[in-house]
């Protein structure tokens, strides 16, 4: 398997024919400033997916990583899988004894076809240590990290940037993990108080926070101008697992295999498709659905929700990309979506304008000053079905009642961003499919919306109590690229 870049340098002077998964492993961006993607999507065929029925995570993740990763061995593949998909690690979930699912599905509405109901359905993905479900990609990263560092004799220091989970999730995923440095910004009181102590209470001596006077937007923008400057991002190697990095894309594609097997469980049902509602900021997670979906996984629709921040959702609806200034980024209850600037959304534009990097140059071109783009009334726009996305929004009054009405109606406690997900995935339901609700986050990591919506505090592990009483330790700087560097300097010597 080869890679390219969205906007168009694949070849290298190492691989003239395109990098590897390793090679990109460890790189984030491309040389172009460009977006990998592997140069075709490898296919998975009906009686293929029926035969993985019976797998385990970590053994349906082989089947579908190995079509990825082809200069891994296969048993090394396996056994970084098998160490990564645990019952230990995924512990978190809300039936302690379907751990070992790793996702279980929770169904809220089982589907009856006598009834012409559908069905709908929470998959959990936020059962990790973090709570959230970057930990089902980030869990992974570390362990791949750590190998490919051994196997090639280097140390890497990854740069990021969160909203909300990202930071957490990179971070317990990379604590201690030999050859790695890991700076994460993050937006300056625009977190919960549990998401700032997840990260601040780390002081692992290879673990670095760094707190921007700006949104997460400003702070993506300074990972990508770092990540442009190849001299500085040689000298000090710099790496990425923000969800610019394939590798992290790679790992979500699973759970969409777990999620869609789960829902047609049922005998009789193997041509049956099904809807997965996906609360989506940056477009990382629902890039994976869409990846999925590429290679042959039935998915019928795509369902996008966001929040007050609704770029996406513009888009979708109008065929206007108009990224906003940070004075127009809301700071809202679903904090992890509070983003204007969707950095995967150019790999699926990719796929929409028939991967020419021609277009995407110019495209990008136009974001990366400031500007948007128009695609209604062109040709790619009219291909915009095929993909099967649909789009809607939520707002926090919307989330207040979708959280209520989750409680009363299924006994079920969810977190403000899955609330998105389910308020705008119910708007989008049929009788035909199941929509599957991708669960973001645990509520214990936004306990202050969730006593406003219940009167009660969520449910936390004990490992996690008092965790906002720990000592913190952060850096808070100005938005400023130059800062940023020298702050990496100078922790590198």
């Amino acid at each position: 398997m080869r890679y390219v870049s969205t906007r168009g340098q694949s070849a290298s002077n190492t691989n003239p024919s395109g990098p590897t998964f390793s090679e990109i492993l460890l790189g984030g961006l491309a040389p172009d400033g460009g977006l990998y993607l592997p140069e075709s999507y490898p296919q998975v065929s009906r009686s293929e997916l029926e035969q993985w029925r019976a797998l385990s995570y970590a053994e349906l993740a082989y089947e579908v990583l190995s079509r990825f990763i082809d200069d891994i061995p296969p048993d090394d593949l396996k056994e970084l899988l098998r160490r990564t998909y645990t019952a230990e690690v995924y512990c978190n979930g809300r039936v302690r004894e379907r751990a070992g699912e790793i996702t279980p599905l929770h169904w809220l509405e089982a589907p009856d076809p006598a009834r012409g109901e559908g069905g709908l359905a929470i998959l959990e993905l936020s059962n990790g240590p973090t709570l959230a479900f970057k930990d089902m990609a980030m869990q992974l990263l570390g362990n791949l990290f750590e190998y490919v560092l051994a196997k090639q004799r280097e140390e890497i220091n990854i740069l990021g940037a969160t909203s909300g989970d990202t930071g957490s999730s990179a971070e317990y995923a990379m604590r201690g993990k030999q050859g790695v440095q890991v700076f994460m910004l993050s937006p300056h009181e625009r977190m919960s108080a549990f998401q700032r102590a997840q990260m601040y209470s780390l002081h692992d001596a290879n673990i670095h926070n760094i707190a921007v006077r700006g949104t997460f937007d400003d702070a993506q923008d300074i990972v990508k101008a770092v990540a442009n400057d190849r001299a500085f991002k040689a000298r000090y190697r710099i790496g990425a697992v923000n969800s610019i990095n394939w590798a992290r894309v790679a790992a979500q594609v699973v759970y969409y295999f777990k999620g869609y097997l789960a829902a047609t469980s049922d005998a009789g049902d193997d041509d049956r498709q099904v809807a997965f509602a996906v609360p989506s900021g940056n477009f990382g997670n629902i890039c994976a659905g869409h990846i999925a979906r590429m290679m042959g996984l039935p998915i019928g629709r795509l369902v996008l929700a966001t929040n007050e921040n609704d770029v996406l959702d513009e888009f979708f609806r109008s065929g206007v990309y108009r990224p906003r200034a940070t004075s127009e980024t809301a700071a809202t209850s679903s904090p992890s979506m509070d983003i204007s600037k969707a950095s995967n959304f150019e790999r699926f534009v990719f796929d929409l304008v028939g991967r020419d990097p021609t277009v995407i140059r110019a495209l990008w071109s136009a974001v990366d000053a400031g500007c948007g783009f128009d695609l209604s009334g062109t040709p790619f726009l009219a291909r915009l079905p095929e993909f099967g996305f649909v789009s809607g929004r939520s707002t926090h009054a919307d989330r207040l009642a979708t959280i209520r009405g989750a409680f009363e109606r299924y006994g079920l406690m969810i977190d403000t961003h899955t609330a998105d997900g389910l308020k705008v995935g119910s708007e989008w339901r049929t009788a035909e499919m199941p929509m599957v609700i991708l669960e973001t986050a645990l509520p214990a990591k936004f306990e202050e919306t969730m006593v406003e919506a219940l009167g009660r505090k969520p449910e936390r592990p004990a490992a996690l109590h008092g965790i906002e009483k720990l000592p913190q330790r952060v850096t808070v700087m100005d938005v400023s690229v130059e800062e940023v560097k020298r702050f990496i300097a100078r922790q590198l010597g």
